[in-house]
């Protein structure tokens, strides 16, 4: 498994830009598909962004046209542009990892709080 930590969030006003980083450790991290969560207080984790290990991205409909997930496959590194925030995306954003064989994420980051007033 890989070991993440995400950085970058915090608060900003409605739309606002802000763009989240997660670190991964490891020697296969391009084997690994990528993706993003967020978690909303009172709320399930829902899946927002990834970024599959061949190269194909998907979005969640909330999120479609503002946010842009992408990687760097030399650095570790996956990101999550967000543009024109809106309160309702207020909530910790978890990176998250899974192999290419399974469809469970078995990596998690710590999480990083975005706050998104109004």
């Amino acid at each position: 498994q890989v070991q993440l930590v995400e950085s970058g969030g915090g608060l900003v006003q409605a739309g606002a830009s802000l763009r989240l980083s997660c670190a991964a450790s490891g020697r296969t991290f391009s084997s690994y598909t990528m993706a993003w969560f967020r978690q909303a207080p009172g709320k399930d984790r829902e899946f927002e962004a990834g970024a599959e290990w061949s190269g194909g991205s998907s979005y969640a409909d909330s999120v479609k046209g503002r946010f842009t997930i992408s990687r760097d496959n030399a650095k570790n590194m996956v990101y999550l542009q967000m543009n024109s925030l809106k309160p309702e995306d207020t909530a910790v954003y978890y990176c998250a990892a899974r192999r290419s064989y399974t469809a469970t994420y078995g990596s998690w980051g710590q999480g990083t709080q975005v706050t998104v007033s109004s």
